[in-house]
């Protein structure tokens, strides 16, 4: 019984909900007085700062279950007034997680049209990316199905992917993209051929943040685990236009219907939670205009110091010439004089010890 009271609460708040946010009453900023929750200290999205994120080596790889094993059954696409909504089945999960987690549904979040590449309800530093997917399961270890999970803690887990805009169409996002005008009013849907959903995600799962943070749309309960890719996806500028100005939030029969924009949650503050990383973190300078022009100029200062050094020594050695290098290493000229004084001693030594044994001859005597 109170299981069913509990579900029935859900189910009013959810129209009352629904209603206020159609009739344009609701602005974020009053979430909180209809759902109390939504001004709780666990609330997302959140703005990741990279340097204080807590790197955890314990975290392995998101490991995808049947994502791609999509069957012969298609997919149920709609839209439900604030988002693109794709229904999973259960047999979908992720592993690597606490828990084993099943697929329930996901969806999109986006900007409004303007080009500005701003959409995304997660930030990395400051920075927003043009759109954001989000794969919602639940805890079905702990729990029966997605409705008694949401409001329990550790019941939800959500994939986030950043989505960016890329010079090329994404397939995989065209499998949703193409059938947006299928369903351009809110209550709407259709059948779309199944695909590998994988394909929507990163290539790398191994690089993620994760932290404890709630629903982004009311009730906002507390009770998802988030997991929030490094790796972004690109989509081309036309298929952001495209969900960005095809669908209304707004029914069929309404006169002047609302363009479905705009769909995303402000970040919320992060109060004393700890994000966590499954990668260390790096730290990278990043250099201001100015700082790069001071770097710029004193490296060009430095080349011109150098250059002026080398050819100063350059010059030095060319203006001394091999004959002065030699003149210096020369024994010292003995002088003239002493040559030939030293040339006679050795004439009147030769002409000494030429004969020994011969007497010297007296001069003849003059006759009377």
């Amino acid at each position: 019984m109170d299981s069913m009271w509990s579900f029935s609460l859900r189910l009013l708040l959810f129209w009352l909900w629904t209603s206020c946010l159609d009739a344009g009453y609701v602005g974020q900023s009053q979430w909180s007085e209809f759902f109390p929750d939504c001004g709780g200290s666990y609330q997302s999205p959140i703005d990741v700062d990279k340097a204080q994120a807590q790197y955890d080596p314990s975290l392995i790889p998101v490991q995808t279950l049947g994502y791609d094993q999509h069957g012969n059954a298609p997919f149920i696409l709609s839209n439900n007034g604030h988002t693109v909504n794709m229904a999973l089945p259960g047999w979908m999960g992720v592993a690597g997680l606490p828990w084993q987690f099943s697929a329930a549904q996901l969806h999109l979040h986006w900007g409004n049209g303007a080009g500005e590449g701003r959409g995304s309800e997660h930030t990395i530093d400051g920075r927003s990316a043009a759109a954001e997917l989000h794969v919602v399961h639940y805890n079905s270890e702990l729990y029966t199905n997605l409705s008694e999970a949401m409001t329990q803690k550790n019941g939800l887990a959500v994939l986030g992917v950043l989505i960016e805009i890329g010079e090329e169409t994404n397939q995989a996002y065209a499998n949703i993209i193409n059938y947006l005008h299928r369903i351009k009013h809110a209550g709407q849907s259709v059948a779309i051929p199944a695909f590998d959903v994988r394909t929507l995600l990163p290539a790398d799962l191994g690089l993620y943040y994760l932290y404890n943070g709630s629903l982004t749309t009311p009730p906002c309960y507390q009770s998802v685990l988030w997991t929030l890719f490094t790796q972004t996806v690109k989509i081309s500028l036309a298929q952001l236009l495209k969900l960005e100005t095809v669908m209304y939030s707004t029914k069929a029969d309404v006169s002047e219907p609302t363009l479905l924009q705009d769909n995303y949650r402000t970040t919320q503050p992060l109060h004393n939670r700890t994000v966590l990383s499954s990668f260390p973190h790096v730290s990278v300078k990043v250099y201001t205009a100015g700082e790069v022009s001071a770097i710029v100029m004193g490296s060009l200062c430095g080349c011109v110091g150098l250059a002026v050094i080398i050819r100063f020594i350059v010059k030095t050695i060319r203006s001394t010439s091999s004959w002065d290098v030699l003149h210096n290493v020369r024994p010292t000229p003995q002088s003239r004089t002493n040559d030939l004084a030293k040339e006679s001693k050795q004439d009147m030594d030769l002409r000494t010890t030429s004969d020994p044994g011969k007497k010297e001859e007296s001069p003849p005597q003059a006759e009377p």
